[in-house]
């Protein structure tokens, strides 16, 4: 009977081993149908993304053959300069906020057809908010037709000043407008050249120049909310300023060639991936609208300054040598940093290296070895404006 107990018993672990055997099994082919399954549809999303890429880049491509049977060059919006035209496409607006100018050209027939579209043009400019530049831009609304996949979030654009609160020391009325317009287009402040598209006309240019306080006013409209994300991100007021105007000088209609977008140029497919699932906790893309709202930008910017400090450089231990490194990083990326001191692009092999060397030695080191120029030059002004915007707003 003893035997027969023995013989139950492995019977019994026998079938308990298969059993368990075949629910590992189980388990992991469940496993990697999920992966797959999850594979799959993160490659969708972004093949859907890379499509919607590519029917943008069409829009804007023929935007600007659009544009280019009545100019010779037409100028594009950049990171630091807001260009629009005109309904007819033949009075352009370019505010360079970097040089601190706002240009006006326009193909007429007279001095006086001219002149009328210039004062319309820089009336204007100097009124539009946010909300109406968006919604009035050809371009932007030739995006806006195409369909938007389903991982992308949107959101509208704020009604935000742009020059008023420069030009003016109080809300703009119509009296002060023109007075201002008439100070600024004048004949003998135009200039001439004939058309190299169309016969029989000429361009007209003139160029005002901003206030010498320009920029400070600008900063003055985001101030709330720099304070604010940069409270919530343990991050100093003064860096997010810096940040901002580096990369825009607050140009709210900001978009680089990477395409970057905003006040403080974040790439959708990467910052602004990584920023959304911090913040939100979901893997999304953000839409170019999503990122010209001041505050999804501002919050975005300083979530992405807050991933780089604390976590993607949180070995490096010196807070000036990490300083450091993050503004590089926000620039040219964490990869980049580790490259100019072990020439890979492993920040974990950099860390330990970084944390052997003063501050001093550290952004030395970065100017001297980062792998391109813009990193080194971004480095150097970040720091001598976060000087500046700490004494403007001492925390």
């Amino acid at each position: 009977m003893y035997k027969n107990i023995l013989l139950v018993l492995s019977l019994i672990s026998l079938l308990n081993a298969q059993t368990a055997s075949e629910f590992k099994k189980e388990q992991l082919s469940s496993l990697n149908k999920q992966k797959k399954a999850f594979k799959n549809f993160k490659d969708k999303e972004l093949n859907s993304f890379e499509n919607y890429k590519l029917a943008q880049k069409k829009a804007f491509q023929d935007y600007k053959n659009d544009l280019e049977k009545i100019w010779n060059k037409p100028k594009l919006s950049t990171k630091k300069q807001w260009v629009s035209y005109s309904k007819n496409m033949k009075t352009m607006t370019n505010v360079d906020f970097e040089n601190e100018v706002i240009e006006i050209q326009t193909i007429a027939s007279t001095p006086k057809e001219a002149k009328q579209k210039m004062e319309v043009a820089l009336a204007r400019a100097v009124v539009i908010d946010t909300k109406t530049a968006q919604e009035s831009d050809e371009l932007e609304k030739r995006l806006q037709k195409i369909p938007k996949p389903k991982n992308i979030v949107d959101d509208k654009v704020k009604a935000e000043p742009i020059l008023s609160t420069v030009i003016f020391d109080k809300k703009p009325t119509k009296k002060s407008v023109k007075s201002y317009v008439n100070k600024n287009i004048v004949y003998d402040r135009i200039k001439v050249k004939p058309s190299a598209k169309l016969n029989h006309e000429n361009i007209y240019s003139v160029k005002v120049k901003m206030p010498k306080d320009t920029m400070i006013k600008r900063a003055d409209i985001y101030y709330k909310e720099v304070k604010k994300q940069a409270n919530l991100q343990n991050l100093p007021i003064a860096l997010v300023f810096a940040i901002m105007h580096s990369e825009s000088n607050f140009n709210p209609r900001a978009r680089s060639h990477v395409p970057a977008y905003g006040l403080m140029q974040i790439v959708p497919k990467t910052a602004g991936i990584d920023s959304y699932v911090y913040l939100y906790k979901k893997k999304k893309i953000v839409s170019s609208t999503y990122l010209y709202n001041s505050t999804n930008n501002i919050k975005m910017g300083s979530a992405y300054l807050h991933i780089l400090y604390y976590n993607y450089l949180r070995k490096i231990k010196n807070p000036d040598s990490k300083l450091y490194c993050t503004i590089a990083a926000y620039n040219t990326g964490a990869g980049n940093i580790a490259w100019a001191f072990t020439k890979t692009n492993n920040v974990n092999r950099a860390a330990p290296i970084i944390n052997t060397m003063t501050p001093d030695e550290v952004y030395n080191k970065l100017l001297n070895d980062l792998k391109y120029d813009e990193p080194k030059k971004y480095l150097k002004k970040v720091i001598k404006r976060m000087a500046a915007y700490h004494k403007l707003y001492p925390e």
